[in-house]
């Protein structure tokens, strides 16, 4: 029999603190005693910080990093650059994972995919279900061409085995957007799933919606520099 695999959950937190206890409660009776929660706090003194130290106290399966405090970004690759498992899971602040998420992920990665991408129900800040799949209303599907023009890689309902960071990390400068930067990769370098069960709670309010628009110039400069930096790397 395999040994079982350990699981890293890496949360890249910033003011987090409305949130994110109702978060790490959905997740921690789902993992074993070796796995580990590690919270990158790129805001570090505030209530985040408080809140997450208390409970690492309780339980020590959860640790408290600094943040390099570069944004969001910076702060996921802080986070997984000192996580220790075997499997990563990206993990949002505000959001609630659903019981079986870490067992059925776990499962396909044990299958000898790279990534997983699983579906998600998406709610209002008080868990209100407005849509029952983020997959059919973004149209979400696998390979490379497809998620360079139109991106279905979203971090919260990522999980990838970690031979994969050897590629991801570390992030070029000036990504977009992290979650598309490592699912192109996973496209690149192994089979990825796509898993049409939601998994998660995916809590949409007003300081998680998306800013401003972005022009169609930008968009392709964007794309193009991103397929140009995948190539450099892993040729």
């Amino acid at each position: 029999m395999s040994t079982q695999k350990k699981i890293s959950v890496v949360l890249a937190a910033y003011k987090g603190e409305k949130y994110i206890e109702e978060q790490l409660s959905s997740i921690v009776f789902q993992l074993k005693d070796d796995d580990e929660i590690i919270v990158s706090d790129d805001l570090p003194g505030g209530e985040t910080e408080k809140i997450v130290r208390n409970l690492a106290e309780k339980d020590a399966r959860i640790r408290y990093i600094k943040g390099p405090g570069r944004g969001l970004i910076m702060n996921f690759e802080n986070a997984i650059k000192n996580c220790t498992g075997d499997y990563i899971f990206l993990c949002d602040q505000d959001d609630v994972w659903l019981p079986d998420k870490v067992e059925t992920v776990t499962e396909k990665l044990d299958d000898g995919f790279v990534l997983v991408l699983h579906n998600a129900m998406v709610t209002d800040e008080k868990l209100t279900v407005k849509d029952t799949s983020f997959f059919k209303s973004h149209g979400t599907k696998k390979g490379f061409m497809n998620n360079l023009i139109k991106n279905s890689y979203m971090g919260c309902c990522m999980a990838f085995r970690r031979e994969l960071c050897k590629k991801i990390l570390p992030f070029e400068n000036d990504l977009p957007m992290h979650d598309q930067w490592i699912g192109l990769i996973a496209e690149k370098s192994g089979d990825v799933c796509l898993v049409e069960k939601p998994l998660i709670l995916y809590r949409r309010h007003g300081a998680n919606m998306t800013g401003g628009k972005t022009s169609l110039r930008q968009k392709i400069i964007w794309r193009i520099s991103i397929a140009q930096k995948i190539r450099k790397r892993l040729s």
